[in-house]
């Protein structure tokens, strides 16, 4: 996506010394600084970035001939490949974020191979590309010299071991604590959180529980690691080890609400039949080429976005919806949907240092059409929030808004006011398109068949 800002940094980026990312005329660069002049250039003349791009491990890059940003550090400028949408790790569901680790393992030992080794772990540099996790950072390589330990084994073990060992363990919600310790979860903390069944296996044992009591006894103490050496076939056989611990790791997908939603809906055959067809009727009148499905469920209405050439960002509360919804992606080779989880109410905030280093929802937006289809009902009723709130949000994300109305009369909204007491006296059709009118043009309204539903399609007003 095109940036406003024709020249600027990126803040995620100032933290390596050895170069950054920037924009200039809406297109991302990396400078690659003189410092890192000797482990690039074996990075492409060892054949090391030829085997990971080929092999869909590591985003390729152009060198190209413009003005650095800091010409007094600069070696090269890279172009790199374009990512549709940056998303962060607390977005992604277990399937993504072990898919994300395994990656990391494997580019590891490719990397061994010609002798290099990776400076870092860090699940920020992975990122999705059609559908599938891809190493996005060129400058995490460096020489690997014989004896050296992994000095990225902490790090592995915080933004990707201890995540998914306390989301299979404990409760898939955890993955949340990445939101909050933005440098992984710390291994004293994964390790009193996890049941004491988990000291009785071994990986586990080792990676988590007495890794976390050895940073712990070390943590105010002076280390000498000169002298310390680990040969490379002892450095392979923790990579395996490694690799074979996140393998184990399974969550197996619970029945939901909302993972389970078109098995329990109010809807005829006929009624989502033709709400399929009024979405991708709307659809082709704008050809988005990013489209926010809000409340995407498992990706029905999606996939209808995606037929159409859109990339897709696929939100949804329900960590087994979004779950579902990536492994059928994977299933079905489908490329241009991300499935991503997002509590619309909590959406993900600006956060590191100055709140810049990962970017808010908004930041990343907006996408050309957002579909907010069986929502708005959740977001006024069961979250309080007043409509007119509601619009604004929306017309801060997209220009095109496909949108379902769901009136009082329908059973799923009667099922929410069924435990609690009715005091939504403007959830009314009129006072919704009302509202809306403030921020979009309502192009069209569709009532649905077999349904007292209307789905709208509206373009936002010029501001």
């Amino acid at each position: 996506m095109e940036r406003a800002k024709s020249s600027a940094n990126i803040p995620a980026s100032f933290r390596d010394p050895s170069g950054f990312l920037f924009y200039r005329d809406g297109l991302l660069y990396r400078q690659i600084n003189l410092t890192y002049k000797e482990n690039y250039d074996h990075l492409m003349s060892s054949g090391l970035y030829e085997t990971l791009t080929d092999g869909a491990l590591l985003l390729a890059h152009q060198e190209v001939d413009i003005e650095a940003a800091k010409p007094d550090k600069a070696y090269k400028i890279i172009k790199p490949e374009a990512i549709s949408f940056i998303s962060y790790p607390y977005e992604w569901s277990f399937s993504q974020l072990k898919d994300a680790a395994l990656v990391r393992l494997e580019i590891q030992k490719r990397s061994l191979e010609f002798g290099m080794s990776l400076k870092d772990s860090s699940a920020y540099n992975i990122q999705f590309r059609k559908g599938r996790p891809i190493f996005v950072d060129t400058l995490s390589f460096e020489k690997y010299r014989e004896g050296s330990p992994w000095v990225a084994y902490r790090q592995f073990c915080q933004h990707f071991l201890a995540p998914l060992t306390l989301m299979t363990y404990r409760d898939i919600r955890l993955n949340q604590l990445l939101r909050v310790h933005i440098d992984g979860v710390p291994l004293d903390l994964a390790s009193s959180l996890l049941p004491f069944r988990t000291r009785l296996k071994f990986p586990l044992l080792s990676h988590l529980h007495l890794h976390a009591k050895s940073q712990k006894h070390f943590a105010h103490k002076a280390i000498d690691m000169s002298g310390r050496k680990v040969s490379r076939l002892s450095f392979l056989g923790l990579i395996d080890n490694l690799e074979s611990a996140v393998r184990k790791l399974k969550w197996r997908v619970q029945r939901t609400e909302w993972a389970n939603y078109y098995e329990d809906t109010n809807y005829s055959e006929e009624a989502l039949s033709h709400k399929k067809e009024i979405v991708a009727r709307f659809l082709e009148e704008t050809t988005p080429k990013m489209v926010w499905d809000l409340g995407a469920n498992v990706g029905l209405f999606s996939r209808i976005a995606s037929k159409r050439r859109a990339q897709v960002i696929a939100f949804d509360i329900d960590p087994a919806a979004v779950e579902k919804n990536y492994l059928e992606c994977l299933k079905e080779g489908e490329t241009n949907i991300l499935p991503l989880l997002l509590d619309l109410t909590d959406p993900s905030p600006g956060i590191g240092w100055e709140n810049a280093e990962r970017e808010s929802l908004l930041e990343r937006g907006p996408a050309d059409a957002v579909l907010a289809l069986a929502l708005v009902h959740h977001l006024a009723i069961s979250n309080n929030l007043p409509l007119e709130k509601i619009a604004d949000f929306f017309s801060k994300i997209c220009h095109w808004l496909i949108i379902e109305f769901v009136p009082k009369s329908d059973s799923q909204v009667q099922r929410l006011l069924s435990t609690r007491e009715d005091i939504f006296p403007d959830y009314r059709e009129s006072v919704f398109e009302n509202e809306f009118q403030k921020f979009f043009v309502i192009l069209n309204c569709v009532r649905i068949r077999d349904s007292e539903r209307r789905v709208y399609f509206m373009e936002r007003r010029p501001k």
